[in-house]
């Protein structure tokens, strides 16, 4: 099937320019379609801003093993309704994902379930070497330095030195430092103050495992993704990335900052916490000037029943995935980036971070992974609304102003003004680790 995206303002590697876009099957055919170019569904997209489809690479959709919270056809719908194309998803399901089989396993769930298209790190434990040496289908390894528990925390230094030295997959971190945490946790015990979370999980954890990771990566000169940036000091190290080293923020710690405790509560409450407003107004000049190169959300929904448990029986994390785009796209609307450079953080750069081939821009040849926004439509992000299985938003009442409003996935419409067609899953992301990652030269 063909489909013509007619005269959209289109969100191109060079710029944004309006042009018409021929989709055929689930590739982009052409990029600046003739006037009289036929296809057999044509779309009339003036006054419309045409986006790649944004790829997510940090998510927990918590299948298996915690399905209550989510799964992958919940949340894969909400990504469409969100713009969300491709997702990453973390280990930390249950049983974790730190085998091939185990990856296989979630894989195939995906095959049938997810709407969008998808892919599954592998976790490292203290000794799965073998795992991690051996593992194909993954855009990398996850290592938790700090905030996990079991066998997914690698916080011992003989076992991290042999994961970056002895595997070539690139690596991810959750980086805070574990000793730290339960030092700040032993002298708080007792307390009942969310508030306490960012000065449990504080800076000063988060900046002494983010420097051990990058000392660790420049050493033995392994590709290093730094999750989920919430410090202004955290980005100060980021300015000399030796070709190596690339990190993203995420729309928690881009929006929210301390003081929000008092007015949202425990649902505020995620690893690593959030930080203070000046930490927030750091990582927004990082993100601008280049020095962070991804946005994500870390998506970890919990039932609303969960989060308003006291602190701190409370657990960390939000769901967020099918805001995200509407977040920042209500940034551009304000003036605090630009919309090539949300298109840079929230498609191309996560395609080049994990090598995943044939994503990530609006080019001919590459997936027709797409979605259409109206920089001009203003609305409330609504709990009712949701579709998430969490039923619940963090940015609930909050009035935005640049919304997606119709989603492609292979060249197949999967959500159009609040409808979803569920009749085609999306599929495995391919991964070519032999590309080099963000810092290669690029085609």
């Amino acid at each position: 099937m063909k489909t013509l995206i007619k005269n959209a303002q289109v969100v191109l590697p060079t710029g944004i320019e309006s042009v018409s876009v021929l989709l055929d099957g689930s590739r982009i055919a052409v990029v600046d379609a003739a006037p009289q170019t036929t296809a057999d569904e044509v779309v009339d997209a003036t006054g419309l801003h045409l986006l790649p489809g944004v790829i997510d690479d940090q998510v927990h959709f918590r299948e298996p093993g915690l399905t209550h919270k989510e799964d992958l056809a919940t949340a894969s719908r909400a990504c469409a309704k969100g713009g969300v194309t491709t997702f990453l998803e973390m280990p930390n399901t249950r049983p974790p994902a730190t085998t091939q089989a185990r990856l296989d396993e979630k894989l195939q769930l995906a095959a049938k379930k997810s709407l969008v298209n998808y892919g599954f790190y592998i976790g490292a434990t203290p000794d799965n070497i073998n795992d991690l040496q051996q593992a194909t289908r993954t855009p990398g390894i996850k290592i938790f330095i700090g905030s996990s528990t079991g066998d997914l925390l690698v916080d011992d230094q003989e076992a991290l030195e042999r994961i970056f030295a002895e595997t070539t997959l690139p690596i991810t971190a959750h980086c805070e430092d574990e000793t730290t945490v339960r030092a700040n946790a032993a002298r708080l015990a007792g307390t009942t103050n969310v508030a306490d979370h960012s000065r449990i999980r504080d800076h000063t954890a988060a900046l002494v495992a983010t420097r051990r990771a990058l000392d660790l990566a420049t050493r033995h000169r392994h590709r290093f993704h730094l999750l989920h940036v919430s410090t202004g000091d955290e980005t100060e190290l980021l300015a000399d990335h030796q070709g190596l080293i690339t990190a993203e923020a995420c729309v928690p710690h881009l929006f929210f900052a301390e003081d929000d405790y008092a007015r949202l509560g425990t649902l505020l409450q995620a690893n690593p916490s959030v930080k203070t407003k000046q930490d927030q107004q750091r990582l927004w000049q990082a993100l601008v000037q280049g020095h962070i190169q991804v946005i994500a959300t870390d998506h970890a929904p919990h039932t609303l029943t969960e989060k308003q448990q006291p602190y701190p029986q409370s657990p960390s994390g939000m769901p967020s995935i099918e805001n995200s785009l509407a977040l920042m796209l209500n940034a551009v609307h304000h003036g605090r980036l630009t919309l090539p450079r949300l298109v840079e953080a929230m498609c191309d750069a996560p395609a080049r971070v994990w090598d995943i081939v044939g994503k990530g821009r609006i080019r001919e040849g590459y997936d027709a992974d797409l979605v259409l926004v109206d920089l001009c439509r203003t609305q409330q992000v609504c709990n009712a609304t949701q579709w998430t299985k969490a039923g619940w938003s963090a940015w609930h009442g909050t009035e935005l102003t640049g919304w997606p409003v119709r989603t492609w996935v292979l060249g197949h419409e999967v959500y159009r003004e609040g409808g979803v067609d569920a009749s085609r899953y999306g599929q495995a992301a391919t991964f070519d680790h032999h590309r080099g990652g963000y810092w290669a030269t690029q085609e």
